[in-house]
């Protein structure tokens, strides 16, 4: 039995759930709505604040499916009412970054600087103080598209674990490698 998709989903007030034809779970909240095609074999049910989702068969399928849609679902109720944010931190000399509305523009000491377009239901601020590292702030109510978007951010210059320079997540700890050693 999925211990995952067994527990209820609570809903926070001024969010509503509605399913349509094509089970297609449609959630809305405070920061905005958000859609979700949940598998033809599953159910879900509303009431008194609470989400449930049902499968019809103990089938190896519908056990796997009845977990990830149940995830899905709750991250989308999530995201309408507290929304996500991942901030992005650029470490090393002369990594700069700036943003004129949707357009970010990363330095990262290639000969050239990185434009890169964010999509509109990203929301995208640059944080720059003096004595520490430069930072993206993503804010959205789309748990997956902020992780994509974070991750193609990252991919323009991954830390390397010699000298920990790159785009690295907020607090995250990479693993250093000792160098060469002179050998005599």
């Amino acid at each position: 039995m999925s211990r995952i998709g067994k527990s209820p989903i609570e809903l926070a007030s001024g969010v509503a759930i509605t399913v349509s034809k094509g089970n297609l779970v449609t959630v809305k909240g405070p920061k905005g709505e958000l859609s979700q095609q949940i598998d033809p074999d599953l159910t879900l049910e509303v009431k008194d604040g609470v989400a449930e989702l049902t499968r019809p068969t103990d089938q190896q399928r519908h056990r796997a499916m009845h977990g990830l849609y149940r995830t899905l679902i709750a991250n989308c109720v999530e995201g309408v009412t507290n929304g996500y944010k991942i901030e992005l931190e650029l470490v090393g000399v002369g990594y700069r970054c700036s943003n004129t509305g949707q357009l970010l523009e990363l330095i990262l000491g290639y000969s050239h600087p990185i434009y890169f377009v964010v999509p509109a239901e990203v929301k995208v601020t640059t944080v720059t103080e003096k004595g520490k590292a430069p930072t993206v702030v993503l804010e959205s109510i789309d748990k997956q598209l902020i992780g994509q978007v974070a991750a193609k951010i990252r991919e323009f210059r991954k830390v390397e674990p010699y000298k920990g320079k790159g785009i690295r997540f907020k607090g995250e700890v990479i693993r250093r490698k000792a160098g060469k050693t002179a050998a005599k």
